[in-house]
């Protein structure tokens, strides 16, 4: 119970490509392609971005406003 075998993912294709039709199928997976593409570069720019230290942005920090 539960997983699905090779046959019912092609065959689930083979329906989501003839409701769909061929050229909005091929559309909508270059979006996804694309989407992870962004997906992958965002992570990879995030990995680039020097990290600071806890010191660093202690002393960066504003000092907090004192009432009275």
């Amino acid at each position: 119970m539960g997983g699905f075998s090779l046959m019912h993912w092609l065959l689930f294709g083979g329906v989501a490509i003839l409701v769909l039709g061929g050229g909005r199928f091929s559309a909508m997976m270059g979006d996804v392609a694309k989407g992870v593409k962004q997906f992958k570069k965002g992570l990879a720019d995030e990995d680039d971005a020097k990290p600071t230290s806890r010191i660093d942005a202690k002393a960066e920090a504003e000092p907090a406003a004192k009432d009275g």
